[in-house]
């Protein structure tokens, strides 16, 4: 019935969807395997892609070749770039999606993608013969014979859903938990532990009082996130912002008696940095409210995505709380927040390919791996069906460093420190975040997918035309002069000092007080830029402005490069040095990193034990 397929990969989320994507364009044959075909590239928590760091990953996901950017620009329904009054590092593309559009998008590109087969049924477990990946079996107990597997199974294995004192299982809301798979892992040898996450309530848009909260406008003009010409947003719709009070608090504190997670009922650890309100109003206890972000789920649907109200509390302390929020006064619940507990295997049980150390032509990507996020789900998806492509053609694998991409340090990080909580990327875990800018995704990660084979020679001289349109712009400003009377008013309207005599443009944009924007109120200036692209032209400004942080970086990342160079075995027994510290002999034996700079990022591995490897290794 079935062929020996190059990759399968189980699960038809964002990380399945990307995964499946990658191998099939890069050639390979590909069997996608979903428990329910209907809710292929379903968003299963709120209706938006990007955010902080997060619009970065999928930028990048998009330069390198990937989906989810062009899935997003024509799904979305509201585009925002955040930290506008920070620095270019920190700008954040972040956009609202239509639910129901998005999974519909993500299902047509993946047909019309060539080599991808479709099986709708639930894989329970990974045949290996002689350490390698040879077929998966599934609970109709069909084998199908393939040369990698790629495990997406996000929120699903053995997922446990809670709502108060109720438990039932489920790896969604309606959906079932997906069983057999983790008993098989462990059976042959790999280490699983529990997560968990939550969701907040949803309500009927209808019942809300719009007036009583901040209305959220999007940007104009909208931006996007693909490079391709994916259409621009012609209207939008908006967001709102309320917050919770005393109230509020005090109702929900009634349930905390029924709450399975003060109750100890759940097992698994939570994401920190996006806590269930329950746990905001006991870790805050002095804060007076919270803020909700109240979010339309699409263009034809009047159900609301209650951002900020994750709860497991129970459904009746849940409505009786949402009724006192402001504007919320008679709202009218579509279906309660529940909390999730679903399986994870701890990643540092992986290659950087993301493949794992136990089974030869086995991937995890995704949740499964212990992160959070459609974003961080998406682009370690991606990076497994790139790699899971390359193992089975006997092609070299591809690995993004830290200075390379957003991607680089998910997986850096994951590889190296493993994690206990629910992983989510900030700008803060870029060490060079003035390299890994949102704008500059295409240049820094296009050449390595045009290489691949996975980004066009369309998208790749794209990119080659807005790098030199950037340069040759800030050629023209360093060659033209402006003379005083063309832009003392400007310089004076904008406090900074005017000139006395004929400057070059270059200088004047180099004054912090003053942007591209700003200079092209100057009429020569105007008609020059004309002749530009706007992105060439953001990224000319950044450029120039940066550019000595840009350079003193790219110096850092250099010297750590050279640890990379420094090759270490796989087979070494670090037990057998004395003079490094217990913890960085068992962590090193554990990781069994391949380099020098490797073992220098791993949690316990201090600078002295990397001085002790150095000495060990006569440098």
């Amino acid at each position: 019935m079935f062929k020996e397929y190059d990759v399968i990969v189980v699960g038809g989320g964002h990380a399945g969807c990307e995964a499946a994507a990658a191998a099939a364009n890069l050639g390979s044959s590909v069997l996608l395997i979903t428990m329910n075909m209907q809710v292929i590239g379903q968003m299963s928590c709120n209706p938006a892609m990007g955010g902080v760091a997060k619009g970065q990953i999928v930028r990048e996901i998009d330069a390198l070749g990937g989906y989810s950017g062009i899935v997003t620009d024509k799904t979305m329904i509201q585009f925002r770039m955040l930290n506008l009054s920070k620095g270019p590092a920190m700008w954040s593309p972040r956009a609202q999606n239509d639910r129901m559009l998005f999974a519909a998008e993500w299902r047509y590109m993946l047909e019309q993608t060539p080599n991808l087969d479709f099986w709708q049924d639930m894989v329970t477990c990974v045949v290996v013969k002689g350490g390698r990946v040879a077929a998966v079996q599934t609970s109709l107990g069909i084998e199908i014979p393939c040369k990698a597997v790629v495990l997406t199974n996000g929120t699903f294995l053995n997922g446990l859903i809670h709502i108060g004192e109720k438990n039932f299982g489920g790896g969604r809301a309606g959906e079932r938990a997906a069983t057999g798979l983790t008993a098989c892992l462990t059976e042959l040898g790999f280490e699983a532990g529990r997560m968990k996450t939550g969701t907040p309530p949803r309500v009927d848009g209808r019942s809300l009082d719009y007036s009583k909260m901040e209305v959220q406008e999007g940007d104009l003009p909208p931006g996007k996130f693909s490079y391709t010409d994916t259409p621009p947003l012609t209207q939008q719709r908006c967001c709102w912002i309320t917050y919770t009070n005393e109230e509020v608090h005090d109702i929900l504190r009634t349930g905390f008696d029924q709450s399975p997670m003060f109750s100890g009922r759940i097992k698994g650890i939570g994401p920190r940095y996006c806590p269930s309100i329950e746990d905001k109003i006991e870790r805050f206890s002095e804060r007076e409210r919270h803020q909700i972000f109240v979010e339309p789920e699409g263009w034809q649907t009047v159900e609301i995505y209650v951002n900020g109200f994750s709860t497991s509390l129970p459904d009746e302390v849940q409505y009786k709380a949402l009724r006192k929020i402001r504007g919320f006064e008679n709202a009218k619940m579509f279906r309660p927040g529940y909390a999730i507990e679903y399986d994870y295997f701890p990643p540092v049980q992986l290659k950087h390919t993301l493949e794992t150390k136990l089974v030869n032509n086995l991937f995890f990507a995704g949740q499964i791996n212990g992160t959070t996020g459609y974003e961080e789900a998406a682009c370690q998806g991606l990076m497994a069906g790139i790699n899971a492509h390359q193992k089975v053609n006997n092609l070299d694998p591809i690995v993004l460093s830290r200075d390379e991409a957003y991607i680089g340090v998910l997986i850096d990080d994951l590889i190296n420190k493993g994690t206990e909580e629910p992983y989510r990327m900030f700008t803060s875990r870029a060490e060079y975040r003035i390299l890994l800018r949102q704008d500059n995704a295409d240049i820094r990660l296009t050449p390595i997918g045009y290489r691949l084979g996975l980004a066009s020679e369309e998208r790749y001289n794209r990119m080659l035309h807005k790098k030199a349109q950037a340069e040759a712009l800030l050629e023209e400003f360093a060659g033209i002069s402006v003379h005083p009377e063309e832009v003392n008013g400007l310089l004076e309207a904008k406090g900074t000092p005017p000139i006395k005599q004929r400057v070059k443009l270059l200088s004047l944009l180099l004054r912090p007080q003053l942007t591209m924007k700003d200079l092209q109120t100057v009429p020569k200036v105007a008609t020059l830029l004309e002749q530009y692209h706007t992105e060439a032209i953001e990224q000319a400004e950044i450029n120039a402005k940066y550019e000595s942080y840009i350079s003193k970086e790219k110096e850092v990342a250099e010297k750590m490069s050279r640890l990379e160079s420094i090759k270490l075995s796989p087979e070494f027994d670090y037990s057998i040095l004395v003079a490094l510290s217990s913890e960085a002999r068992e962590k090193l034996n554990k990781i069994k990193p391949l380099t020098l700079g490797q073992a220098s990022r791993i949690s316990g591995v201090s600078p002295s034990d990397i001085s002790v490897l150095m000495i060990h290794m006569g440098r």
